[in-house]
């Protein structure tokens, strides 16, 4: 080989234009090997240790076939890369002929003589991989030329490497941490997390169970307020589908020609305000769910475009002439009669045995009785948390204002109704008198209606039961502390419990 004298301020212009490309450190990694060989190595390789098997591979090369890649595989302290690594220390080795700590494992055209440069890789001034080059045999003076070259080359390779681990492990914790935040919400968007016991919510569950790990097109049904949108969340958070997109977009809330762009995008120039391209949740949802509530709003326009999706899973954005398939699973949501909407002619019937794949119908509240305690219990126990209350307790006349009334607004109007129950108690018991006014009026009606046909003693026998049970809850059953806050003695106490049969599952 000819005494190469390098250029090294037309080495430092060219790494400083590699500099350019640090974001990929990839593409910067092969340039450097590249550059080698323009020097005339007959290869040049970066080999990185498997941090979990300990295996040290050709992670980049220039001048290697692909199976003399794969044949360069070292253990740590094995051969000269396995040695370099180990002691993380240079080594050069002006005759390979002469040295048997040489391997020559890749077994490459020409490498049985000549002059190998192995560095290491650092990060943190650890070693983690090694920069190797071949050349033919070097004279004094071509080999210091060459040495001085890894000595420029090396810090570039380190910092490539470090650069490239830091945006995988970055990578890497980004993904665990999405895992990690789709597992914690789909817990929290599950069906367990649904408050209801009675048999109409218990079919409801079932329902869920049973649709959830399908691919079916589902219709959920129901007045506002019943909790339609959480239904829509237990289904895709138990579908396959619940590591990709769930995109909610509420049909009322916008205009037709907004809506549409929302839905299927729109390309630039599309109409007035069009600046960009923007891609359409439906194709933003690509592989998930997409929600659409209040489906019984939009115009028969929208509602062909809809059917298509359904039908050929495929649209076109705004303005484009380009058809874009999409697998999305659709879940619908309505208030309305759309049998009714179909008769009038404001919903498209063919769309409507679409979408009403499987239907789910949502009961109202005044139809789950036993469920609007333990409702208004939950709500109580939210809001204290939000607002740092210490609310323990719900009176007993609160308890049957809420029971009589007929919540019109169902589940939204119960924790609208508690929120501001909880910001008007003033002490430890959520009592009647803080329930909104439509509750109370109610609950006058009610007592008035009992009135009429009350005697004076069931009047009496009826005040003094709920006086001494609001005492005993007070007081957790004890009955010498809520005799005490009554007035009475405790003997008396216990003769009014008697008399009247309080049970003790009534003041729990």
């Amino acid at each position: 080989m000819k005494t190469q004298h390098i250029d090294y301020l037309g080495l430092i212009s060219q790494i400083a234009d590699l500099m350019k490309d640090l974001g990929n450190p990839e593409t910067l990694i092969e340039q450097v090997l590249k550059l080698l060989q323009e020097f005339g190595f007959l290869y040049a390789t970066v080999k990185i240790s498997d941090p979990i098997t300990t295996e040290i591979i050709i992670r980049f090369s220039s001048g290697l076939s692909a199976s003399e890649i794969q044949r360069g595989r070292y253990k740590i302290g094995e051969g000269i890369t396995g040695s370099v690594i180990q002691n993380n220390k240079p080594v050069i080795i002006r005759n390979i002929a002469t040295d048997s700590t040489f391997l020559n494992k890749t077994k490459s055209k020409g490498s049985e003589n000549g002059s190998f440069f192995c560095f290491p890789v650092q990060i943190e001034n650890r070693a983690v991989g090694v920069l190797t080059a071949l050349s033919s045999e070097c004279t004094g003076e071509t080999f210091n030329e060459f040495k001085k070259l890894f000595e420029i080359l090396i810090p570039l390779i380190s910092q490539s490497v470090h650069f490239k681990e830091r945006i995988k492990n970055e990578r890497i914790s980004i993904e665990l941490e999405n895992h990690k935040l789709r597992s914690e919400l789909s817990g929290k968007k599950g069906i367990q997390n649904i408050i209801g016991k009675g048999s109409k919510m218990n079919t409801v569950f079932e329902q869920v169970r049973l649709v959830a790990p399908s691919t079916s097109t589902v219709l959920i049904l129901g007045a506002n307020g019943t909790g339609k949108e959480l239904i829509a969340d237990a289904i895709h958070y138990a579908s396959p589908r619940n590591s990709k997109p769930f995109i909610k977009i509420n049909c009322a809330a916008l205009p037709d020609n907004l809506l549409e762009s929302e839905l299927f995008g729109h390309e630039r120039g599309a109409f007035t305000g069009a600046i960009q391209q923007k891609k359409g949740k439906f194709e933003i949802a690509n592989g998930g769910s997409i929600f659409l509530d209040e489906i019984g709003e939009l115009s028969m326009s929208l509602q062909a475009k809809l059917l298509r999706v359904l039908q050929a899973k495929e649209f076109e954005r705004v303005g484009g002439l380009k058809t874009i398939s999409s697998d999305v699973r659709i879940i619908a949501a309505t208030n309305r009669i759309l049998e009714e909407a179909i008769l009038n002619g404001s919903f498209r019937e063919d769309l409507y045995y679409r979408l009403n794949v499987f239907p789910i119908y949502l009961p109202k509240l005044k139809d789950r009785q036993t469920d609007i305690l333990l409702l208004a219990e939950h709500f109580l126990e939210k809001y204290n948390i939000q607002n740092k209350k210490n609310i323990l307790r719900i009176s007993t006349p609160a308890i049957n204002m809420l029971n009589a009334y007929h919540w019109p607004g169902n589940v939204r109007e119960l924790e609208n109704c508690l929120e501001r129950a909880v910001l008007l108690t003033p002490g430890d018991t959520l009592r009647s008198q803080e329930l909104p006014p439509t509750l109370q009026m109610q609950g006058k009606n009610i007592a008035k209606s009992y009135s009429d046909d009350w005697t004076l003693p069931q009047a009496v026998q009826n005040l003094e039961t709920e006086l001494i049970i609001e005492a005993l809850k007070k007081f957790h059953g004890h009955q010498g502390k809520a005799s005490h806050k009554l007035g009475i003695t405790e003997r008396q106490m216990g003769y009014k419990i008697s008399k009247y049969n309080i049970s003790k599952y009534q003041v729990k």
